[in-house]
């Protein structure tokens, strides 16, 4: 039937951008910059050439995560969903519980520093607002 209900796995902004009234409420989204911080856990990546692939600029989809060592994690993926870190959980309380009640967070790279033979990613962290 063509009057049924999906259910869209999409967020928002992205079924914005694939419909035409993209064109009318894109101009309405507002990116709140709420904080700065960096990306935890790039040392234990199961595939650490994703941090290779990445550079300052680059959007981040923030996702929570069911985890058992931090009930208020928050993974960061770049554009093609793979894993680059955390948000650090000294940081994430707030976002976590934003994301809760729905809001739409990203993290945006501002900054890659390498410390020895470790890369030191460093975020902005978005409030989307329409």
């Amino acid at each position: 039937m063509s009057n049924e209900l999906t259910k869209q796995e999409q967020g928002l902004v992205s079924l914005v951008d694939t419909h035409e009234l993209g064109d009318i409420i894109k101009p309405l989204i507002r990116e709140i910059h709420l904080f700065d911080s960096y990306i935890a856990g790039t040392t234990h990546l199961d595939d650490s050439s994703v941090l290779d692939r990445i550079k300052a600029g680059d959007m981040l989809t923030l996702q929570r995560e069911s985890n058992k060592f931090d009930s208020n994690a928050i993974l960061m993926l770049n554009a093609d969903g793979k894993k680059l870190g955390y948000v650090p959980e000294k940081d994430n309380l707030i976002f976590a519980r934003l994301m809760d009640a729905g809001k739409l967070l990203k993290a945006k790279i501002s900054d890659i520093t390498m410390k020895g033979s470790f890369k030191q990613i460093s975020v902005g962290i978005y409030l989307v607002d329409f």
